[in-house]
């Protein structure tokens, strides 16, 4: 019997794999149970048009795009299933890895953005419209397309994108990843908790883990600010509360700079700006204000068994009150309740009952939607990672909702559970970014690090810019740490802080 030369050896190799995979348009033939291909289509480089609706003089973001291979498809895991998703793979210069993207709301679109962020760095990418189109509807009073919002659309979006990845490139991705903030969050968690298997790493940002308990808390602090006319605070009194809050708590970490580092160190009463007797003007708050303000910062509890239903605003938040303080309650929040619970959109939000309606809730969202399991043991168990990020300043999604999930899953699983999951808080980030703290910065890339090289991240660099350009830089600390001033050097340069 002869023996195989290694260069002819290696030339059968690099056949076998050039047979097996496919050119871009040939994806539309492929067959895949329960899914139809919409769209198989080469994409030059720089001929993608720019998105719908932007128009004029405004430049096309997707100019710069490489050539590509978009794939659009339909999935029907079940009879009333109607996923879309969109998978675009480089022509060249694949990375050897698959990035699945989160989306944002109630997440009725595929998001074109996120897909080019994550082309521009080499990646396979997908995403989803998780099943419908648009925001809140109708469609929220149907149980397979709730669980398709809910999980299972990142699940099959995932199967389905690999699969066409091995189908186009004649190999699987060596690393999966996902990557979302807010409702992308949420999905991020869930998938850790529900499909360890789709990924390797996980970006969970800001993420809305406790959908049910954010919106009962949206209800809390629209009924509490409208508790009567006086209550209600308008936004030009935002910027004095703010102003006090950092007068109180802002030099706790060393230096001020209008960022509050651990907004839990420090107490802060928005009674320090009451009004003088009769005087009612920008800089100060009334009596009924100050109670409005307060409640804002308490958790919504439930008054018969005080199990808390969601954590507080928490200081540093205030110029962003608007989302929950505006003329009428913060609309996510009312859509879940008018189509999700009580099938009624002319619901009044005003009625809402912290106890008696709370088994309403839980009925409807069956833990489809909230992403508070501590069952994270399979995802460990193969090895996966997770970095979760929050800020504190979040006037839309409560930070304590990271902290408290944190801390929950650490009890559950152990200080261990270190090696594989993180949370990185950020100062004075608004919500999944904005803000006076330091709001720019890589999770991907420090996911990348502790995946593929099992550098685990104790820091992660971070920026405040200014007109794109950075004129402050700190780092974030895993959690429960926080940066501290060292006492010496530039306090505008991460150098000078260490994490304690």
């Amino acid at each position: 019997m002869k023996t195989i030369g290694f260069g002819m050896l290696a030339l059968m190799l690099l056949s076998a794999r050039s047979a097996a995979a496919a050119p871009c348009e040939d994806l539309a033939k492929s067959s895949r149970p329960n899914t139809t291909i919409t769209l198989a289509q080469s994409v030059a480089a720089g001929a993608l048009p720019a998105p719908a609706g932007r128009g004029g003089a405004q430049a096309n973001p997707f100019a710069d795009l490489p050539a590509f291979c978009r794939v659009a498809a339909t999935l029907k895991p079940s009879a009333d299933s109607d996923i879309k998703i969109e998978v675009w793979l480089p022509a060249s210069g694949w990375n050897g890895k698959f990035q699945a993207v989160g989306n944002g709301g109630w997440n009725g679109n595929v998001d074109q953005n996120a897909l080019a962020t994550a082309l521009r760095r080499g990646y396979a990418a997908a995403s989803t419209d998780t099943g419908h189109e648009g925001g809140a509807g109708p469609w929220m009073q149907n149980k397979e397309k709730v669980i398709d919002y809910g999980y299972r659309a990142v699940h099959e979006m995932t199967a389905t994108a690999k699969s066409l990845i091995n189908s186009l490139y004649g190999s699987a991705p060596k690393f999966s990843y996902f990557t979302g903030c807010s409702a992308g969050g949420r999905q991020g968690l869930k998938a850790a908790q529900m499909h360890p298997e789709d990924f390797d790493g996980i970006v969970a940002g800001s993420p809305a883990l406790n959908a049910t308990g954010r919106a009962a808390y949206a209800v809390y602090a629209a009924q509490s600010l409208r508790k009567e006319d006086a209550s209600y605070i308008p936004a030009a009194k935002y910027p004095a509360i703010h102003d006090a809050a950092l007068k109180a708590c802002d030099a706790g970490d060393g230096v001020t700079d209008k960022v509050i580092e651990n907004p839990r160190a420090c107490k802060f009463d928005p009674q320090v700006i009451a009004c003088k007797a009769g005087e009612d003007t920008n800089s100060c708050l009334t009596p009924a204000q100050v109670t409005a303000a307060r409640a804002l910062y308490q958790p919504l509890v439930n008054p018969r068994t005080n199990q808390v239903i969601n954590t507080p605003l928490e200081v540093g938040s205030e110029l962003g009150w608007s989302t929950f303080g505006g003329q009428q309650p913060f609309g996510v929040a009312t859509q879940f309740y008018q189509f999700m619970v009580f099938n009624n959109p002319q619901w009044d939000w005003k009625t809402l009952n912290y106890d008696a309606d709370m088994a309403a809730v839980a009925k409807a969202e069956n833990g489809v939607i909230d992403a508070k399991s501590t069952e994270l043991q399979r995802f460990v168990a193969r090895g996966g990672k997770m970095i979760q990020y929050h800020g504190w300043a979040d006037p839309q999604i409560p930070a304590g909702a990271s902290t408290s999930y944190y801390e929950d899953v650490v009890k559950a699983r152990g200080s261990s559970i270190r090696n594989n999951y993180r949370l990185f808080m950020v100062p004075g980030m608004n919500h999944c970014g904005g803000g006076d703290g330091p709001a720019s910065f890589d999770m991907l890339t420090a996911l990348e690090q502790w995946v593929e090289q099992q550098k685990a991240p104790d820091t992660i660099p971070a920026a405040h810019l200014t007109n794109g350009q950075p004129d402050r830089t700190r780092i974030l600390c895993a959690y429960p740490q926080v940066a501290t001033y060292k006492g010496s050097g530039d306090p505008n340069s991460a150098a000078s802080f260490a994490c304690k």
